[in-house]
């Protein structure tokens, strides 16, 4: 009973001891620095230093791509999915986005480069598309383009962005391949990929960042990327897409990221779905 007694004793004394003195200034060690969030006019700057599209190969790419100019019955469907994406990822703070597909053919990357000149339209908003479905390349054909270096070589340290990535008008700004990327499926679960879409996140400071990633049946490049982004679009193709495809997709997803919404590509549209254009009425 003494013995408890005197242990009992020790620890009250253990515990009033004073604590040892603080560290002075000088030896304590100097709080991480901040990033400084650029002002407008710097930003403003970035953005208009990034090359930009060869708008005569752009003209001559794709009859496909319908936003380039405003106004008609195809853009407006894109424009209609622009909007939603917008007030989508401001209603839920998302910024993020992937778009996906179940398998190939669906028209996803078409989807994404029609977004880019429509979102181009909304001057108030900075977008970036960027083509995360990297072993084929396949957005830089679409929009005619011919860029010197991957977006690997971003992601690995190689090029900075502001020196790869190219510019429509002044507020979209689109990162390409020049062709397929090694290891594509490694690089984006990576710490590099992570940090780098950090990196270029702080220096444009972008409200939208959309990624073209490979469809989930594929490969496994887009499962490991998901979970970086805030949400997924899925796109689906009308009378070739099964359901019980969309639905593996959509579980898979949301295992791994919010869904958006899923877009019902290649449908007919039929006359007077879409009555409006810039000027007026449509015939």
């Amino acid at each position: 009973m003494e013995r408890l007694q005197s242990a009992i004793e020790k620890a009250r004394g253990q515990r009033s001891v004073p604590p040892a003195p603080a560290a002075t200034a000088a030896q304590a060690p100097a709080p991480a620095a901040r990033a400084a969030v650029p002002p407008a006019d710097d930003l403003a700057t970035r953005w208009q230093a990034l090359r930009q599209l060869d708008a005569g190969a752009l003209s001559r790419s794709n009859p496909q791509i319908v936003t380039l100019r405003p106004g008609g019955t195809a853009a407006a469907a894109f424009d209609i999915l622009r909007t939603r994406i917008s007030q989508q990822a401001q209603i839920n703070g998302w910024k993020k986005i992937a778009v996906i597909s179940p398998h190939s053919g669906c028209g996803k990357t078409l989807t994404c480069a029609n977004l880019a000149f429509s979102f181009g339209r909304q001057a108030e908003l900075r977008t970036m598309i960027i083509d995360f479905d990297m072993r084929r390349a396949a957005l830089a054909k679409v929009l005619g383009q011919k860029p010197q270096h991957t977006m690997g070589d971003v992601l690995e340290g190689r090029v900075a962005f502001g020196d790869h990535a190219m510019r429509h008008g002044n507020n979209v700004a689109i990162g390409l391949n020049s062709g397929p990327v090694d290891k594509s499926a490694e690089l984006l679960q990576s710490n590099l990929a992570r940090d780098a879409l950090a990196a270029i996140a702080e220096t444009y400071r972008p409200d939208l960042m959309l990624f073209d990633v490979p469809p989930l049946r594929a490969t496994d490049d887009s499962i490991g990327f998901l979970r970086q982004v805030d949400a997924a679009l899925i796109i689906v193709a009308a009378e070739e897409t099964p359901m019980s495809q969309i639905d593996i997709a959509e579980r898979q997803v949301a295992e791994l990221t919010n869904v958006m919404g899923i877009v019902l590509n290649k449908c007919r549209i039929m006359d007077g779905d879409y009555g409006y254009d810039s000027y007026g009425y449509t015939a």
